[in-house]
Protein backbone atom coordinates (compact mmCIF):
# COMPACT_ATOMS: atom_id res chain seq x y z
CA UNK A 1 0.00 0.00 0.00
CA UNK A 2 1.00 3.48 -0.58
CA UNK A 3 2.20 5.62 1.88
CA UNK A 4 -0.49 8.35 2.65
CA UNK A 5 2.08 11.03 1.88
CA UNK A 6 2.26 9.76 -1.79
CA UNK A 7 -1.20 10.24 -2.25
CA UNK A 8 -0.98 13.40 -4.30
CA UNK A 9 -3.38 16.32 -2.79
CA UNK A 10 -4.40 18.69 -5.54
CA UNK A 11 -7.47 21.23 -5.37
CA UNK A 12 -10.52 20.69 -6.95
CA UNK A 13 -10.30 23.04 -9.99
CA UNK A 14 -7.94 21.41 -12.32
CA UNK A 15 -6.03 17.72 -12.67
CA UNK A 16 -6.44 15.44 -9.83
CA UNK A 17 -4.96 12.22 -8.96
CA UNK A 18 -7.70 9.79 -7.43
CA UNK A 19 -7.25 6.51 -5.92
CA UNK A 20 -9.47 3.35 -5.57
CA UNK A 21 -10.45 3.75 -1.82
CA UNK A 22 -11.50 7.31 -2.95
CA UNK A 23 -13.60 5.82 -5.49
CA UNK A 24 -14.71 3.26 -3.73
CA UNK A 25 -16.74 5.31 -1.03
CA UNK A 26 -18.62 7.12 -3.48
CA UNK A 27 -19.73 4.12 -4.87
CA UNK A 28 -20.79 2.22 -1.69
CA UNK A 29 -23.79 5.15 -1.43
CA UNK A 30 -27.11 4.76 -2.81
CA UNK A 31 -29.05 7.75 -4.50
CA UNK A 32 -31.29 9.27 -2.17
CA UNK A 33 -34.22 12.15 -3.33
CA UNK A 34 -33.58 15.82 -0.64
CA UNK A 35 -35.22 18.79 -1.12
CA UNK A 36 -32.70 20.55 1.72
CA UNK A 37 -29.58 19.50 2.33
CA UNK A 38 -30.38 19.51 6.05
CA UNK A 39 -32.68 16.59 4.98
CA UNK A 40 -29.22 14.23 5.03
CA UNK A 41 -27.38 14.31 8.50
CA UNK A 42 -23.48 13.45 9.57
CA UNK A 43 -23.05 9.83 9.16
CA UNK A 44 -26.02 9.42 6.61
CA UNK A 45 -23.43 11.04 3.72
CA UNK A 46 -21.39 7.76 4.03
CA UNK A 47 -24.49 5.69 2.67
CA UNK A 48 -26.71 8.01 0.78
CA UNK A 49 -25.91 10.25 -2.41
CA UNK A 50 -27.81 13.57 -2.76
CA UNK A 51 -27.99 16.62 -4.94
CA UNK A 52 -30.52 18.96 -2.47
CA UNK A 53 -33.89 19.29 -4.70
CA UNK A 54 -33.05 16.16 -6.65
CA UNK A 55 -36.08 13.89 -6.80
CA UNK A 56 -36.18 11.71 -9.53
CA UNK A 57 -34.82 8.54 -9.08
CA UNK A 58 -33.31 9.24 -13.49
CA UNK A 59 -32.13 12.49 -12.69
CA UNK A 60 -30.02 11.40 -9.70
CA UNK A 61 -28.66 8.74 -11.56
CA UNK A 62 -26.97 10.80 -14.62
CA UNK A 63 -26.31 13.33 -11.46
CA UNK A 64 -24.74 10.45 -9.81
CA UNK A 65 -22.49 9.12 -12.94
CA UNK A 66 -21.31 12.86 -13.42
CA UNK A 67 -20.00 13.13 -9.88
CA UNK A 68 -18.53 9.92 -10.46
CA UNK A 69 -16.65 10.92 -13.42
CA UNK A 70 -15.67 13.92 -11.92
CA UNK A 71 -13.92 11.53 -8.46
CA UNK A 72 -11.99 9.72 -11.49
CA UNK A 73 -9.97 12.76 -12.32
CA UNK A 74 -12.60 15.18 -14.30
CA UNK A 75 -12.04 18.96 -14.01
CA UNK A 76 -15.06 21.29 -12.19
CA UNK A 77 -14.96 22.98 -15.87
CA UNK A 78 -16.42 18.74 -17.43
CA UNK A 79 -18.82 18.74 -14.62
CA UNK A 80 -20.43 21.91 -15.39
CA UNK A 81 -20.74 20.69 -19.16
CA UNK A 82 -22.57 17.86 -17.98
CA UNK A 83 -24.28 19.18 -14.99
CA UNK A 84 -26.08 21.40 -17.60
CA UNK A 85 -26.84 19.03 -20.07
CA UNK A 86 -28.52 17.06 -17.42
CA UNK A 87 -30.22 19.43 -16.37
CA UNK A 88 -31.80 19.96 -20.05
CA UNK A 89 -31.80 16.39 -20.43
CA UNK A 90 -34.30 16.16 -17.58
CA UNK A 91 -36.11 19.82 -17.33
CA UNK A 92 -34.71 20.07 -13.57
CA UNK A 93 -36.31 23.72 -12.93
CA UNK A 94 -36.09 25.53 -9.50
CA UNK A 95 -33.05 23.96 -8.26
CA UNK A 96 -30.94 26.46 -5.52
CA UNK A 97 -28.57 28.59 -8.02
CA UNK A 98 -30.64 28.66 -11.01
CA UNK A 99 -31.39 31.09 -13.50
CA UNK A 100 -27.51 33.57 -13.43
CA UNK A 101 -24.35 32.95 -14.09
CA UNK A 102 -22.87 33.31 -10.68
CA UNK A 103 -25.64 30.89 -9.25
CA UNK A 104 -25.00 28.47 -11.16
CA UNK A 105 -21.38 28.32 -10.82
CA UNK A 106 -21.60 28.22 -6.95
CA UNK A 107 -23.62 25.62 -7.21
CA UNK A 108 -22.04 23.55 -9.27
CA UNK A 109 -19.40 23.95 -7.48
CA UNK A 110 -20.55 22.95 -3.78
CA UNK A 111 -21.89 19.54 -5.46
CA UNK A 112 -18.47 19.14 -7.23
CA UNK A 113 -16.47 20.32 -3.99
CA UNK A 114 -18.25 19.07 -1.37
CA UNK A 115 -19.01 14.88 -3.14
CA UNK A 116 -14.90 15.26 -4.53
CA UNK A 117 -14.00 16.50 -0.56
CA UNK A 118 -15.97 14.11 1.76
CA UNK A 119 -14.92 11.30 -1.14
CA UNK A 120 -11.40 11.99 -0.90
CA UNK A 121 -11.59 11.90 3.43
CA UNK A 122 -13.21 8.85 3.56
CA UNK A 123 -10.78 7.53 1.41
CA UNK A 124 -7.82 8.93 3.05
CA UNK A 125 -9.37 7.89 6.48
CA UNK A 126 -9.90 4.13 5.49
CA UNK A 127 -5.74 3.78 3.95
CA UNK A 128 -4.86 5.49 7.61
CA UNK A 129 -6.90 2.87 9.39
CA UNK A 130 -4.80 0.10 7.41
CA UNK A 131 -3.89 -2.35 9.91
CA UNK A 132 -0.37 -2.08 8.26
CA UNK A 133 -0.17 1.87 8.51
CA UNK A 134 -1.98 1.61 11.80
CA UNK A 135 1.05 -0.18 13.17
CA UNK A 136 3.61 1.82 12.39
CA UNK A 137 1.96 5.14 12.97
CA UNK A 138 -1.05 5.20 15.24
CA UNK A 139 -1.39 8.68 16.50
CA UNK A 140 -3.06 11.09 13.62
CA UNK A 141 -1.76 15.12 13.19
CA UNK A 142 -4.68 17.52 11.98
CA UNK A 143 -3.06 19.67 9.29
CA UNK A 144 -4.54 23.01 7.97
CA UNK A 145 -4.53 24.22 4.21
CA UNK A 146 -2.87 27.85 4.67
CA UNK A 147 -4.07 28.30 1.14
CA UNK A 148 -7.17 29.18 2.39
CA UNK A 149 -8.26 32.93 1.45
CA UNK A 150 -10.22 33.39 4.43
CA UNK A 151 -8.98 30.36 7.28
CA UNK A 152 -11.42 29.46 9.91
CA UNK A 153 -9.48 30.56 12.90
CA UNK A 154 -10.32 27.13 14.77
CA UNK A 155 -9.14 25.10 11.90
CA UNK A 156 -6.13 27.31 11.90
CA UNK A 157 -5.38 26.97 15.16
CA UNK A 158 -5.99 23.24 15.65
CA UNK A 159 -3.12 23.28 12.33
CA UNK A 160 -0.73 25.95 14.31
CA UNK A 161 -0.67 24.04 17.42
CA UNK A 162 0.47 20.44 15.42
CA UNK A 163 -2.71 18.73 17.64
CA UNK A 164 -1.59 14.91 17.14
CA UNK A 165 -4.14 12.67 18.90
CA UNK A 166 -4.21 8.55 18.59
CA UNK A 167 -6.06 7.14 15.84
CA UNK A 168 -8.72 6.30 18.40
CA UNK A 169 -9.08 9.28 19.67
CA UNK A 170 -12.67 10.83 20.57
CA UNK A 171 -11.39 13.57 18.84
CA UNK A 172 -11.82 12.29 15.11
CA UNK A 173 -15.20 10.84 15.59
CA UNK A 174 -16.33 14.76 15.02
CA UNK A 175 -13.40 16.64 14.17
CA UNK A 176 -11.86 14.31 10.80
CA UNK A 177 -11.52 17.28 8.30
CA UNK A 178 -13.64 18.48 6.40
CA UNK A 179 -15.36 20.64 8.53
CA UNK A 180 -17.29 22.63 6.75
CA UNK A 181 -18.33 23.91 3.23
CA UNK A 182 -15.33 24.20 1.28
CA UNK A 183 -12.91 23.01 3.97
CA UNK A 184 -9.17 21.63 2.57
CA UNK A 185 -7.63 20.75 5.95
CA UNK A 186 -6.36 17.02 5.92
CA UNK A 187 -5.05 14.32 8.50
CA UNK A 188 -1.70 12.33 8.42
CA UNK A 189 -0.29 9.56 10.23
CA UNK A 190 3.14 9.82 12.61
CA UNK A 191 4.56 7.24 14.22
CA UNK A 192 4.53 9.52 17.36
CA UNK A 193 4.14 13.36 18.38
CA UNK A 194 7.10 14.97 17.82
CA UNK A 195 8.70 17.69 19.70
CA UNK A 196 6.35 20.80 19.81
CA UNK A 197 3.21 18.70 18.64
CA UNK A 198 0.16 19.17 21.33
CA UNK A 199 -1.23 15.97 22.80
CA UNK A 200 -4.61 16.68 23.84
CA UNK A 201 -7.41 18.78 22.54
CA UNK A 202 -7.79 22.20 23.29
CA UNK A 203 -10.23 22.95 26.30
CA UNK A 204 -14.00 23.24 24.95
CA UNK A 205 -13.09 21.16 21.98
CA UNK A 206 -16.55 19.09 22.50
CA UNK A 207 -18.92 22.12 23.78
CA UNK A 208 -21.81 22.73 21.29
CA UNK A 209 -21.92 25.94 19.42
CA UNK A 210 -25.75 26.39 19.37
CA UNK A 211 -25.81 28.38 16.28
CA UNK A 212 -24.73 25.39 14.63
CA UNK A 213 -25.71 22.47 16.37
CA UNK A 214 -22.29 21.04 16.30
CA UNK A 215 -18.90 21.55 18.01
CA UNK A 216 -17.52 25.18 17.84
CA UNK A 217 -15.45 25.63 14.82
CA UNK A 218 -17.33 22.59 12.74
CA UNK A 219 -20.05 24.01 10.38
CA UNK A 220 -23.41 22.79 11.14
CA UNK A 221 -23.77 19.24 9.85
CA UNK A 222 -20.07 18.39 9.17
CA UNK A 223 -19.67 16.96 13.11
CA UNK A 224 -18.93 13.31 11.37
CA UNK A 225 -16.05 11.52 10.35
CA UNK A 226 -16.43 10.96 6.23
CA UNK A 227 -16.20 6.78 5.90
CA UNK A 228 -17.05 5.88 9.46
CA UNK A 229 -20.64 4.87 8.56
CA UNK A 230 -20.18 3.00 5.11
CA UNK A 231 -21.09 -0.27 6.38
CA UNK A 232 -24.04 0.21 7.77
CA UNK A 233 -27.43 0.21 5.96
CA UNK A 234 -29.36 2.93 4.61
CA UNK A 235 -32.35 1.92 6.91
CA UNK A 236 -30.34 2.52 10.05
CA UNK A 237 -29.99 5.79 9.22
CA UNK A 238 -33.84 6.51 8.98
CA UNK A 239 -34.50 4.88 12.42
CA UNK A 240 -31.72 7.16 13.99
CA UNK A 241 -33.15 10.48 12.48
CA UNK A 242 -30.09 11.02 10.72
CA UNK A 243 -32.30 10.82 7.20
CA UNK A 244 -34.75 13.58 8.49
CA UNK A 245 -36.76 13.94 6.28
CA UNK A 246 -38.00 10.14 5.71
CA UNK A 247 -40.89 11.67 3.53
CA UNK A 248 -38.04 12.41 0.45
CA UNK A 249 -37.86 8.64 0.74
CA UNK A 250 -41.30 7.77 0.62
CA UNK A 251 -41.57 10.36 -2.40
CA UNK A 252 -38.95 8.22 -4.41
CA UNK A 253 -40.76 5.27 -3.21
CA UNK A 254 -44.45 6.40 -4.07
CA UNK A 255 -42.76 7.38 -7.56
CA UNK A 256 -41.17 4.20 -7.80
CA UNK A 257 -43.95 1.49 -7.06
CA UNK A 258 -46.99 4.11 -7.28
CA UNK A 259 -48.58 3.11 -3.51
CA UNK A 260 -47.69 3.60 -0.16
CA UNK A 261 -44.81 2.17 1.56
CA UNK A 262 -43.76 1.67 5.12
CA UNK A 263 -40.60 3.32 5.46
CA UNK A 264 -39.70 3.66 9.35
CA UNK A 265 -41.65 1.04 11.14
CA UNK A 266 -39.22 -1.20 13.24
CA UNK A 267 -38.97 -4.48 11.31
CA UNK A 268 -39.84 -6.37 14.58
CA UNK A 269 -42.96 -4.21 14.80
CA UNK A 270 -43.98 -4.78 11.49
CA UNK A 271 -44.11 -8.34 11.72
CA UNK A 272 -45.54 -8.49 14.45
CA UNK A 273 -48.73 -6.71 13.36
CA UNK A 274 -49.17 -9.11 10.28
CA UNK A 275 -48.91 -12.00 12.68
CA UNK A 276 -51.64 -10.18 15.03
CA UNK A 277 -53.66 -9.32 12.04
CA UNK A 278 -53.73 -5.98 11.68
CA UNK A 279 -51.83 -5.52 8.62
CA UNK A 280 -52.95 -6.24 4.87
CA UNK A 281 -51.34 -5.31 1.77
CA UNK A 282 -48.88 -3.40 2.95
CA UNK A 283 -45.04 -3.58 2.04
CA UNK A 284 -41.55 -2.54 4.40
CA UNK A 285 -38.62 -0.48 3.00
CA UNK A 286 -35.79 -2.56 3.90
CA UNK A 287 -33.54 -0.54 1.49
CA UNK A 288 -31.85 -0.99 -1.80
CA UNK A 289 -29.98 -3.35 -4.05
CA UNK A 290 -26.54 -1.93 -3.77
CA UNK A 291 -23.97 -2.07 -6.46
CA UNK A 292 -21.73 -5.33 -5.98
CA UNK A 293 -24.86 -7.30 -5.44
CA UNK A 294 -26.91 -5.96 -8.75
CA UNK A 295 -23.64 -7.20 -10.67
CA UNK A 296 -24.02 -10.89 -9.27
CA UNK A 297 -28.21 -10.22 -9.66
CA UNK A 298 -27.44 -9.57 -12.88
CA UNK A 299 -24.60 -11.69 -14.05
CA UNK A 300 -27.30 -14.43 -12.45
CA UNK A 301 -30.26 -13.49 -14.55
CA UNK A 302 -29.58 -11.01 -17.17
CA UNK A 303 -31.74 -8.43 -14.68
CA UNK A 304 -30.62 -5.11 -14.21
CA UNK A 305 -31.22 -4.02 -10.41
CA UNK A 306 -28.99 -1.21 -9.64
CA UNK A 307 -30.32 0.39 -6.77
CA UNK A 308 -33.37 -1.15 -6.81
CA UNK A 309 -35.58 -1.07 -3.97
CA UNK A 310 -35.66 -4.25 -1.20
CA UNK A 311 -38.99 -4.96 0.20
CA UNK A 312 -40.64 -7.37 2.46
CA UNK A 313 -44.71 -7.82 1.72
CA UNK A 314 -46.31 -8.62 4.74
CA UNK A 315 -47.80 -11.40 2.44
CA UNK A 316 -44.52 -13.28 2.75
CA UNK A 317 -44.49 -13.22 6.71
CA UNK A 318 -48.15 -14.99 6.36
CA UNK A 319 -46.91 -17.79 3.86
CA UNK A 320 -43.80 -18.24 5.75
CA UNK A 321 -45.09 -18.46 9.27
CA UNK A 322 -47.17 -21.44 7.51
CA UNK A 323 -44.93 -23.23 5.53
CA UNK A 324 -41.31 -23.00 6.98
CA UNK A 325 -41.25 -24.49 10.50
CA UNK A 326 -39.99 -27.02 12.01
CA UNK A 327 -38.93 -30.06 9.37
CA UNK A 328 -36.89 -32.43 11.38
CA UNK A 329 -33.90 -31.99 9.14
CA UNK A 330 -32.57 -28.66 10.79
CA UNK A 331 -34.85 -26.48 9.44
CA UNK A 332 -36.26 -23.66 11.77
CA UNK A 333 -39.33 -21.29 12.17
CA UNK A 334 -38.68 -17.83 11.04
CA UNK A 335 -38.77 -15.50 14.31
CA UNK A 336 -38.89 -11.59 13.62
CA UNK A 337 -35.71 -10.61 14.49
CA UNK A 338 -34.45 -12.97 11.31
CA UNK A 339 -36.46 -10.39 9.24
CA UNK A 340 -33.85 -7.92 10.02
CA UNK A 341 -31.36 -9.08 7.81
CA UNK A 342 -33.85 -8.97 4.99
CA UNK A 343 -31.32 -6.23 2.53
CA UNK A 344 -28.63 -8.41 3.59
CA UNK A 345 -29.64 -11.29 2.14
CA UNK A 346 -29.41 -10.18 -1.36
CA UNK A 347 -25.99 -7.74 -0.78
CA UNK A 348 -24.13 -10.07 1.23
CA UNK A 349 -25.27 -13.15 -0.60
CA UNK A 350 -22.47 -15.88 -0.66
CA UNK A 351 -24.66 -17.45 -3.26
CA UNK A 352 -27.14 -15.74 -6.04
CA UNK A 353 -28.71 -17.91 -8.55
CA UNK A 354 -32.02 -17.86 -11.01
CA UNK A 355 -34.85 -18.92 -8.82
CA UNK A 356 -36.29 -22.45 -10.18
CA UNK A 357 -39.22 -20.55 -11.47
CA UNK A 358 -40.87 -17.15 -12.38
CA UNK A 359 -43.77 -15.69 -10.31
CA UNK A 360 -47.63 -15.41 -11.68
CA UNK A 361 -47.10 -12.94 -14.14
CA UNK A 362 -43.96 -13.80 -15.56
CA UNK A 363 -41.72 -11.88 -13.09
CA UNK A 364 -37.75 -13.08 -12.81
CA UNK A 365 -36.82 -15.06 -9.41
CA UNK A 366 -33.60 -14.52 -7.80
CA UNK A 367 -32.27 -17.26 -5.02
CA UNK A 368 -29.35 -16.21 -2.16
CA UNK A 369 -28.35 -17.70 0.61
CA UNK A 370 -26.48 -16.36 3.21
CA UNK A 371 -24.79 -17.43 6.14
CA UNK A 372 -25.63 -16.04 9.66
CA UNK A 373 -23.96 -17.59 13.16
CA UNK A 374 -23.73 -20.72 11.58
CA UNK A 375 -27.32 -20.70 9.74
CA UNK A 376 -28.06 -20.64 6.19
CA UNK A 377 -30.55 -18.36 5.14
CA UNK A 378 -32.54 -19.08 1.87
CA UNK A 379 -34.29 -16.66 0.39
CA UNK A 380 -35.93 -16.30 -3.25
CA UNK A 381 -37.03 -12.72 -4.36
CA UNK A 382 -39.07 -11.77 -7.13
CA UNK A 383 -37.72 -9.09 -9.87
CA UNK A 384 -40.06 -6.19 -10.41
CA UNK A 385 -39.72 -4.29 -13.01
CA UNK A 386 -41.16 -0.97 -14.45
CA UNK A 387 -41.05 2.73 -14.15
CA UNK A 388 -43.05 2.50 -11.40
CA UNK A 389 -42.35 -0.74 -9.52
CA UNK A 390 -38.66 -1.26 -9.09
CA UNK A 391 -37.80 -3.38 -6.82
CA UNK A 392 -36.85 -6.79 -5.57
CA UNK A 393 -39.41 -8.66 -3.39
CA UNK A 394 -39.04 -11.20 -0.92
CA UNK A 395 -40.80 -14.29 -1.89
CA UNK A 396 -40.09 -16.93 0.28
CA UNK A 397 -36.80 -17.67 3.50
CA UNK A 398 -36.06 -20.28 5.19
CA UNK A 399 -33.59 -20.86 7.55
CA UNK A 400 -31.56 -23.92 8.11
CA UNK A 401 -28.83 -25.23 10.56
CA UNK A 402 -25.56 -26.18 9.28
CA UNK A 403 -22.62 -25.21 6.60
CA UNK A 404 -22.91 -23.85 3.48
Amino acid sequence: MAEIGDIARSSVEGARQQFQEQIDALRRKLNLPTESWRDIQLGAHDRAFVVAGAMKADLLHDLRQAVDRAVQGGSIGEFRKNFADIVAKHGWTGWTGEGSQAGEAWRTRVIYQTNLMTSYAAGRRAQLLDPDLVSRRPFWRYVHNDSVVSPRPHHKRWGDMRLTLRHDDPFWNTHFPPNGWGCKCRVVAVAAPAEGDTTAPPQGWDETDPATNAPVGIDEGWNYAPGARAGDELRSFVQDKLVTYPQAIQRMLSVDVNRHLNTTERVTDFVQRVRDGTLRNEDLWMGFVEPDAAARVKAATGQDVDNYLVLLPEDNVRHTDKEHRWDGKGQRPVVPADYQHVASFINEAYETSPGSELGRHGETRVLVRKEIDGEVFRAVFEILHGKRNRALKLISLAIKTGQK
